[in-house]
This record gives structure tokens, sequence and C-alpha cells, in this order.
């Protein structure tokens, strides 16, 4: 018996204008859709308004996203690196939803400066850990990244992201099918 496919949330981590994650969001979007394994979708907060204060009773848009994420199997955050860390929007998208990521996978494309945004990937990790999810090991990560890209959206030397991608794309499926099945025969309730 094959396993179900996989619903795989691209999140998208910056909202700042003027943004690169989009260009590299879709990129990554047109690798994923190219394994059979997984059904995309894009998940873009920027235009949400996605509030950083907390409250008991989430916004409707905070809501809807809610059930986006709910109907994952796995996820890949796309991030920037500000200030050696990751953007507040994406703290804020995270920290509004709780059980939507537990024992499920989550892989990092990252991108900035000389550190290709690696330093918000490691911080991320620790985030993710406390939700009860597992992270990917390998990444896809951009060093100086704007210069990267073509005005089609296209990686100028494609071979390294390319083949950096189809790597986290075969651990997201083994995970993936690996806690999607542990979740349908023994639900997670921690």
């Amino acid at each position: 018996m094959s396993p179900a496919r996989l619903r795989l949330a691209v999140v998208l981590g910056s909202t700042r204008e003027g943004r690169l994650c989009p260009t590299i969001a879709s990129w990554f979007a047109r690798q994923a859709l190219q394994v059979d394994a997984f059904d995309v979708d894009v998940v873009d907060p920027a235009g949400l308004d996605i509030p950083v204060a907390l409250s008991p009773q989430p916004p409707a848009q905070v809501q809807a996203l809610g059930e986006r994420l709910e109907a994952a199997d796995a996820f890949v955050i796309v991030t920037p690196e500000y200030n050696h860390s990751f953007p507040a929007p994406l703290k804020s998208l995270i920290d509004w939803h709780y059980v939507q990521w537990r024992a499920k996978p989550v892989g990092f494309v990252s991108y900035g400066g000389l550190a290709g945004g690696l330093r918000a990937v490691e911080q991320l990790r620790p985030v993710f850990a406390e939700l009860h999810a597992t992270t990917i090991r390998d990444t896809v990560s951009f060093h100086n990244a704007a210069d990267l890209f073509d005005d089609a959206g296209e990686p100028q030397e494609p071979a390294g992201c390319t083949a950096a991608a189809k790597v986290m794309l075969d651990q997201l499926v083994w995970w993936g099918d690996a806690l999607q099945q542990a979740r349908q025969e023994h639900p997670y309730r921690y």
C-alpha cells in the first residue's frame, strides 16, 4: 500500500517591503512540486496583519491560517536572517499556532548575506523543538542571496541549490510519511 500524498506548507518568513522571500519561496515550491509525494500550499503572511500580542480568541485571519497549518503534514520555512535572527512576523505566526506543528517535520530554506540565513535557522530549531516538531537537519541556504537570482526568479547557478533542495525534500518525504502514519495509528497528545 502506498502512503497518502503529503500536504507541504511552504511558509514565508518575511513580510518586509521589497523582500526577496517570495522569489525564493516560489523557486522552492517549484522544486517541491516535482516530487510526486507532495501537494504544496504556499503560505504568505504578508497582508494578513497577524497581531504580535497573543489573546485567547485569535482573529479570523489567524484562525484561517491555523486551519491551513493544521492541514499540513510537513512544513518548509523560508526565512531571511535579520540581525542574526529570524523576523518578528515569523515568530508571531509560529506563536499563534501550537498544536498545528506537533509531530510534523519542518525543513528550512534560508537566505541572507555571508551567513546565508543559517543563524536564523539555528535559532528556529529550538523553537520548533518546543512545539514538538521534528526539524530536518539538511537545509537550503542562499549566501548573498540578492545577487543569486535572475529577473525570472531562477537561480543563476542552480546546480548546488537544486541538489540541496532534493536532499531536503527526500528527507521531508521520509519524515512526513513516517509521522503521518504514526499520527494516524497513535495520535500525538503531548
